[in-house]
């Protein structure tokens, strides 16, 4: 994958940042007497039966899981992540960092292009710092690390300092769930929040 070393980078997550990954799962469970109940962040103990509200074993949720995400290609966009991220392009490459397996990345891109995202994938698994590091290392300056999981932050501040770092999340329910990051520089509200961030740090490089 192509980096040009004269031109910033944007690194952004799928899952609540461009993509509704719990909306869409919502979606999946309802279709099997299920639903997903958001009292924390997480899944595991918030998918519960229609019937009598009781909690499914976080095995079963695992399961679910899975079988959803082998066909990720269905999720609908954060609002405005589209417009955002296309009229940044004319300055600066953007990737998506994802923690997804190589199955699970062939749905991922039919989603993206489905949608109008026109961005490589590059595919992690566990913390993200390291891959950050690896990415803005072949870019150019500044770089923007776009995430709605708090340790991901963590990891990129600390395994790339140098990175601005905005902490977005995509669903509104999920908002009230999560503090501001520590390690964030911004906590967006919405995408037309992080594009004024990104485009205020990229007109003081000019």
């Amino acid at each position: 994958m192509p980096l040009d070393p004269a031109r910033p980078l944007l690194i952004v997550d799928a899952d609540e940042v461009l993509l509704r990954f719990a909306e869409g799962f919502d979606r999946f469970l309802q279709a099997r007497d299920l639903y997903l109940d958001l009292v924390s962040y997480r899944l595991h103990g918030n998918v519960k039966r229609r019937e009598d509200q009781t909690p499914i074993l976080d095995v079963e949720v695992t399961g679910l899981l899975d079988e959803f995400r082998s066909d990720l290609d269905s999720l609908e966009a954060v609002d405005d992540a589209l417009d955002v991220i296309g009229g940044l392009r004319a300055q600066l490459d953007a990737v998506v960092l994802s923690n997804v397996n190589q199955a699970q990345a062939l749905p991922r891109l039919r989603n993206f292009a489905a949608l109008g995202f026109d961005m490589p994938l590059v595919i992690n698994g566990g913390p993200k710092g390291p891959a950050v590091r690896t990415l803005a290392r072949r870019g150019g300056k500044p770089v923007f690390f776009v995430d709605d999981i708090p340790p991901h932050l963590a990891s990129v501040a600390e395994a790339a300092p140098d990175v601005y770092r905005i902490h977005l999340i995509g669903d509104e329910r999920l908002k009230a769930l999560l503090p501001l990051s520590p390690h964030a520089h911004l906590r967006a509200d919405n995408w037309r929040e992080a594009d004024a961030f990104i485009r205020e740090k990229l007109a003081q490089m000019v």
